[in-house]
Parts: C-alpha cells; structure tokens; sequence
C-alpha cells in the first residue's frame, strides 16, 4: 500500500495546481449545493460534492470545547485533542500503535487526521485521497483514533513540561500580556477569558482526558461535514464506517454556559512594561454569531477598521497621523458575543493621542454609520472578492462546517452576495448602536511607564 500511495500522490500533485483554479472556483460562481442529512445515530452529515480533484476533506464538530472546561482544568479540551494523536489502543486482533507507528501509519496512507479544540468545539478533520484501498485504510484508521486513543500516562508527563515552558514563554511576549488582560477585563468570569495556567496543567490528567472523551466523543453530537470528490450513498458510508466504533449513547444536553455579561462601566487599564511599543487595545463584549444583524456588522467593520488599508481607522490613525504602522477593528462572534476589538501599536509618547484618536472616530461611526461612497466601496470588494474564499475545498469546507454549527439555511453561500447588497447606511448604523456602546469600553495599554 506504501508505494501505491507515493504514487497517487506524486500524480496528484502533478495536476493539482492546473485543476484547483477551474474546480471549486467555478462552483463558487454557480452555486455551491450542500446536501444534509441524519443518520440513525444522530450524527447530522453535510456534503458538498466536488469531483475536480481526486480527494475528500472532512471535519467532525462537536460541543465540547473550551468553554466547557471546568475552571480548575482549564485547557482540558485543548490538551486532549492534542493528545490524541500519542497513539491507539488494541482492539481485536488489531494491535496497539504509539505515536511513531501511528504517524508512519498515516504517513504511508498519504493522508492526515488531526484534533482540535477551540472555545466552542472540539474539531477533528480527516483528508484522503479517493483511491478505494487508499480511503479504505484513512477511514479505519481515523475511525480507531477517534474512538480508541491510547492516552498514555508517560507521554503527557513528557508534554506537560512543554506546554508548560510555552505558557512562561508567552509571558514574556507584550502582545499575549495584552491580550489576557484585555480578554479578563472584556469577559470577566465567562469561559472566553478563561486562560490555561500552570496550576491547571499540573492538575490535569490522563484520566480527565478519558473521561471526556467519553463523555463527548459520540456520534449524536457529531456535526460532519465533506467536500470532495464522493456521492451522497458513498458520504454516508463513510462516516458510517468513521463514527461506527463509537459506542452509542444517548446525548443528553450539553451543560448550559451562561451568556458573556455586557460592561456597565468604562475601565481603563495600564500594564508597565519594558518595551519599544505600546501595545493599545479597545473593546467591549460584542455579538453572538447568529445575530441577524451580522452581515451588517461585517460590512460596517470593514469599512471602520476591518479593510486595511481601505479603512477609515487606518487613514486617519496612520495615513493623516502617523501615529501606527497599523490598526484594526474586528469582531470575534461565537456561539456567545465574542469581544470587538480595535488594536494597534505607537510609541509610548504617542499612546494617549492614539488612543483618543481611536476613541473619536469609533463613535463618530457609531453615531454616523459610513457614508454611501463607503458603503458601495466595501460592497464591490467583499462581493467580489467573495469566490476567493470558496476556491478551494479546505476553505470550502470551514465555511459549510460553519453553516452547519450554526444551523444556517443550505442556501446560504448562494444569497450571501445578494443579503450584502441589500445592506444600508441605517442597517449599519443601526446595528452598531445597538451593539457596540463606546462610552462603556474597556482600554488595555501595556508599554513603558512614562513620568
């Protein structure tokens, strides 16, 4: 199987730069079709067919990131999902694999199985070639990573020290000192601004990442999304077969996280520290990702802060000012109101100008929404620039993986261009004061003291 899979990759590789561009980028133009459907475990499959390229991309999502991380384990997800790649255990007459006979394993498939764990989900993804016996073998392979991980006791003693001096590493960085203190202040006590700490590490171990995992990792909380080169009966199969050793179980609901608080006081926040710039950050808790105001939101964003060099933040801030190389606005939305955030860095004599620069214009903006001349601008790039997103099927699959956590109508990639056009100065305006209140925002500025 070994030298069969070299070669379906080498010839893979020799066609897919001259097939990527006309595959998925004229689909992206026509209308993408995603197919969706139940099986009789629970598990809810979106399939997008894509018979350009000889392959097939797929992610497994399930609610159990972060956010769901008891206080006093907090990474748990994260250290589990990295976990899970230390090796297998037997099974059968199927042997045990560590991690270097797993990853060899993989390696001789031409294919990759990963996991993941952000503050919402616990993500696995899986990408193969078609070949039948090439398939066959991604597939029972990533089905026993998933359902039977090894976990073994010495590796996470080896990993912890790692994950360990990464965390003091990041200390030590302005950026990340900046950031915690600016998600602490935004999110308070929610799951958001919850921070991995050593303390935590220490106490985690490999009997809390089994029980999770348990606990979890079950085909009726499984969101699975495909793009590739497969029919719907073939799509089925698959995750038939991917999702088959996991024991059945009743999901009941996941723990019910409290909604992130909104600020009911501006607060103002200085962190010494020994550095060449200062680092600047302004924001508040934003919105939940299926806000019906959101494409107004993403609109208005770019247009302030969100479009580079086409945005009003950086003509005044750095174009007319000069007080940054550059700054940005953006909004982060989860399943709860992730923070929005203008950031920038200046020198430390710059700071307080800057920061009262950027204070001006967000609530001008606020208060004003754009101009018409603005608001065409940014709808002829996003519209445009819209099938550039899609032309590939890993981005493809982030954005149907989307809709399906989401819950989003099926015909959401094909009336997305029209919804942004349909998009006015008052929706914009409107959307903004409702959710964005610049007179109760948190500031973080980390840089040198000045007398």
């Amino acid at each position: 199987m070994k030298i069969n899979a070299i070669r379906l990759i080498a010839k893979f590789a020799r066609f897919t730069g001259a097939i990527t561009l006309f595959g998925l980028g004229q689909v992206a133009w026509a209308g993408i079709a995603i197919q969706h459907w139940t099986q009789p475990t629970g598990a809810q499959v979106y399939l997008v067919e894509s018979h350009s390229l000889p392959m097939v991309d797929l992610r497994i999502d399930m609610d159990a990131g972060s956010r769901h991380d008891p206080p006093a384990l907090a990474g748990l997800a994260s250290v589990m999902a990295a976990s899970m790649s230390d090796g297998v255990r037997a099974s059968g007459q199927e042997p045990a694999l560590d991690e270097h006979q797993l990853a060899e394993a993989w390696a001789d498939l031409g294919a990759a199985f990963s996991a993941g764990a952000s503050a919402d989900r616990l993500s696995f993804s899986l990408r193969s070639l078609t070949e039948s016996e090439l398939l066959a073998g991604a597939v029972a392979l990533a089905a026993r990573q998933l359902a039977e991980p090894a976990f073994p006791a010495a590796l996470w003693q080896r990993d912890r020290p790692k994950w360990i001096a990464s965390l003091r590493e990041a200390r030590t960085r302005p950026g990340v000192l900046a950031q915690q203190a600016y998600n602490a202040a935004v999110y308070g006590s929610h799951p958001y601004g919850r921070e991995i700490t050593e303390a935590s590490l220490r106490r985690l171990q490999v009997r809390d990442m089994a029980a999770l995992h348990a606990q979890v990792v079950r085909p009726c909380y499984a969101r699975v999304t495909l793009v590739g080169a497969l029919d719907r009966a073939q799509a089925d199969a698959l995750v038939g077969r991917l999702l088959g050793r996991l024991r059945a179980h009743d999901c009941p609901a996941r723990p019910v996280v409290p909604e992130v608080a909104p600020l009911t006081a501006a607060r103002d926040i200085v962190v010494p520290f020994a550095s060449a710039q200062t680092q600047i950050l302004l924001g508040q808790p934003g919105y939940r990702r299926t806000d019906p105001d959101h494409l107004a939101l993403m609109v208005g964003n770019y247009i302030l802060g969100g479009g580079g060099f086409a945005s009003r933040l950086t003509d005044a801030v750095r174009e007319k000012r000069g007080l940054t190389y550059g700054v940005d606005s953006h909004f982060a939305p989860g399943l709860h109101a992730g923070a929005f955030t203008i950031g920038l860095q200046t020198r430390p004599d710059q700071a307080d100008a800057a920061l009262h620069l950027v204070r001006e214009m967000l609530a001008q903006f606020v208060q004003d929404g754009p101009t018409e001349a603005e608001l065409q601008a940014a709808k002829d790039h996003l519209v445009g620039s819209f099938p550039l997103q899609l032309d590939g099927n890993l981005k493809l699959l982030e954005t149907v993986a989307s809709i399906a956590w989401y819950g989003w109508p099926l015909d959401y990639l094909d009336t997305w261009s029209e919804r942004v056009q349909r998009i006015t100065v008052a929706d914009i305006r409107a959307a903004f004061q409702r959710v964005l209140q610049p007179s109760r925002m948190v500031s973080v500025v980390l840089g040198p003291v000045r007398p």
